[in-house]
């Protein structure tokens, strides 16, 4: 779309005009909005959209942007025909794939920009291929499944020129607007550590891979379900929502909301990438007295501490808190206060003060929450129109603008800043792997060795690489199976 408008010169220009003039004697050039009367969009300035993922949370963003009422959506693709049914029924003009390597190939003329709203482990590798086809692209959160995926998507979308967006609504919204208006102003000094938490996960988490392989259903293809993944025989209760809980798919709670809750202290901030890394995890009991250990799952809860240099300030100590692990309710808020939404939320403490907000950091306050309203700092920044609720025309109007444009600025969750932002959201993972990695000292399955446990991970963040325990750089990046890659 936008990057491909015709450049003419002032000459062409002119010589364009006289031409068209005398082909059409006796007519008038008008702009199209006007021969279609107000609102009108000439289907020449439509977004013309591909959705990879047609059902549940692709069913969602393909809605979305084709509610703007600027987007043609030429394709659908899914694995899972009965997912898609719904889509497919009310843009039956769209033709329908079930992989996304066909259809980017058939439509790449057809098409300015595609929707990814897959499992996390295929994240990467479909928006890649949209990218290095010069397409603009929307990528479900988190942007990837990997630390290194991560870094190349943000890198190819400066190569590509490309407009991008990260789906955490929540970056459109006013609430980490004003966040950072206040914390610019100083109404808590300098912040010295962060805490933000979650309820999730609310589907099974540190549990045992079931043993017994089952049929998949007729309409489910379970191979391009796969994809990237090692291939496994087909299990129930994995597919369509499930797979969160599992490290060859999903991202466990970190990679489901920290997107969302982060997202606002890593904003206000500024933040970079963190030096290091630790946690701990909950665990799970097969059994009296006996923990479980199933190294394909996510743990049932964790805490990770991150920490961040400031050059010129100082550290700072960012906590991550799941599986219903929460903070010390801070003594400024009163003791039949809401902290937070009750199950996530986000504190940021400061040498004078603290603030406070929800999921996608909305209803930000001071603390003790009585100061809120006496607070008066004029907006300084961009709001995007709709809050949350236009972060999808946030992104469709920065395609139809163009890379570089002025709309492009405006973008509420590019890759070059969601990139950095799921790097520090996986950081924790790779902190949960490693804590959990283990080495057979006997072979026996009841004695283990535990190299990775009390370690605090120093991260080279520029070099992707754990520089002071080796077994963990195995989780920055992943092998693929046979037929996919960046």
């Amino acid at each position: 779309m936008g990057k491909n408008k015709p450049n003419l010169s002032n000459s062409s220009r002119r010589s364009f005009i006289k031409g068209a003039t005398l082909g059409v004697a006796g007519f008038y050039l008008f702009p199209r909005h006007v021969l279609g009367g107000p609102g009108f969009i000439a289907p020449s300035d439509k977004l013309r959209v591909a959705s990879i993922g047609a059902g549940g949370m692709g069913y969602g963003d393909l809605t979305g942007v084709h509610k703007t009422g600027k987007v043609d959506l030429i394709a659908l693709c899914d694995v899972d025909d009965t997912r898609a049914a719904k889509a497919r029924q009310e843009h039956e003009k769209a033709n329908y794939y079930k992989d996304y390597r066909i259809l980017l190939e058939k439509e790449e003329k057809n098409i300015d920009a595609v929707t990814v709203s897959t499992p996390d482990h295929m994240h990467a590798v479909q928006a890649m291929m949209a990218m290095k086809m010069g397409k603009h692209v929307y990528v479900q959160k988190p942007l990837s499944h990997d630390i290194y995926e991560a870094r190349m998507l943000t890198q190819a979308a400066a190569q590509y020129k490309v407009v991008t967006q990260m789906g955490n609504q929540g970056s459109s919204g006013d609430g980490v607007r004003q966040m950072i208006e206040w914390y610019q102003a100083g109404l808590i000094g300098e912040a010295t550590k962060v805490w933000s938490w979650t309820n999730r996960p609310v589907w099974p988490q540190g549990i045992p891979w079931p043993s017994a392989g089952l049929t998949p259903p007729a309409d489910l293809d379970w191979n391009l379900w796969l994809g990237t993944a090692p291939y496994k025989d087909y299990v129930g209760n994995l597919v369509p929502f499930n797979w969160r809980g599992w490290w060859d798919y999903g991202t466990g709670a970190l990679g489901d909301m920290a997107c969302h809750i982060m997202e606002p202290p890593f904003r206000v901030l500024d933040l970079g990438y963190p030096i290091s890394a630790e946690c701990s995890v909950g665990s799970v009991y097969v059994g009296e007295f006996q923990r479980g250990y199933f190294p394909e799952s996510c743990p049932p809860s964790s805490h990770i501490t991150l920490r961040f240099d400031r050059p010129g300030i100082g550290e700072l100590e960012f906590h991550w808190m799941d599986g219903g692990i929460q903070p010390t309710r801070p003594e400024e808020l009163g003791p039949n206060e809401q902290m937070g939404d009750g199950g996530n939320g986000v504190i940021i403490e400061g040498t004078k003060g603290k603030l406070m907000c929800s999921t996608y950091g909305a209803n930000p306050q001071l603390l003790p929450t009585s100061k809120t309203k006496d607070v008066a700092v004029a907006p300084t920044l961009y709001r995007v129109p709709g809050g949350d609720r236009g972060h999808y025309a946030n992104w469709v109007e920065a395609c139809i603008a163009g890379y570089g444009s002025k709309e492009f600025s405006q973008l509420s969750s590019p890759f070059s800043i969601a990139g950095p932002l799921t790097e520090s959201v996986l950081m924790g993972n790779l902190a949960i792997r490693s804590f959990d990695y283990r080495v057979s000292r006997t072979g026996s399955t009841n004695q283990f060795d535990y190299p990775g446990r009390g370690i605090k991970l120093l991260w080279d963040g520029p070099n992707m690489k754990i520089t002071n325990f080796e077994p963990a750089n195995q989780f920055v990046k992943r092998m693929y199976r046979e037929g996919f890659s960046l």
